[in-house]
């Protein structure tokens, strides 16, 4: 299984207000897992924060874009240079399943499985009841461009500067979604 297989894979929606993306990831399932939990290794690739596992805990996420590649590219107008949101944990499976709320959608699910030999791993991740177009969008993009950039992180790769790249997916999903 080759962990480029789906680098490039937008995601899809799988009811209308219901965004769905996944990426094939060089294992071991507990290595990616930890790269979902762990505030040191999550802020590689999306954000930093403490994750007590524990069904009810808070999480606060922080991102810090800018930090995320070298060079970041440049930020579009309007994103600050970090964003903190206040989560929680509504499910927990390790090594296999994690949900937490996020800001005023239906929250966000993290599902991980083998894929065919023990070094591989599909993640996906579903983001529920997004409702308006311009938060769809925005999400669509976060979550493709902050998925390439964990599997660069994963396979040893330098990921693209993440504004730049930003930019250009967003104007793919603003053709790809409809209104």
């Amino acid at each position: 299984m080759s962990a480029r297989t789906l680098q490039n894979a937008y995601g899809t929606l799988t009811e209308p207000t219901t965004l769905t993306v996944q990426r094939r990831l060089p294992g071991p399932i507990e290595r990616v897992w930890a790269y979902l939990t762990d505030s040191d290794l999550r802020r590689q690739w999306l954000a930093a924060g403490d994750m007590p596992m524990e069904v009810g805990a808070k999480v606060e996420l922080v991102w810090r874009n800018d930090e995320l590649t070298d060079p970041p590219g440049r930020r579009p107008e309007g994103f600050p240079n970090e964003h903190r949101m206040s989560c929680r944990i509504t499910e927990l499976d390790p090594p296999h399943r994690l949900a937490i709320t996020w800001g005023s959608t239906g929250g966000v699910s993290f599902v991980l499985a083998e894929d065919g030999d023990r070094d591989g791993v599909l993640l996906s991740v579903t983001h529920r009841r997004v409702d308006e177009r311009s938060t769809l969008l925005n999400v669509s993009t976060g979550w493709h461009m902050h998925l390439d950039v964990l599997v660069a992180r994963l396979t040893g790769q330098q990921p693209a500067p993440f504004w730049d790249r930003w930019t250009g997916l967003r104007h793919e999903y603003e053709r790809r979604t409809p209104v």
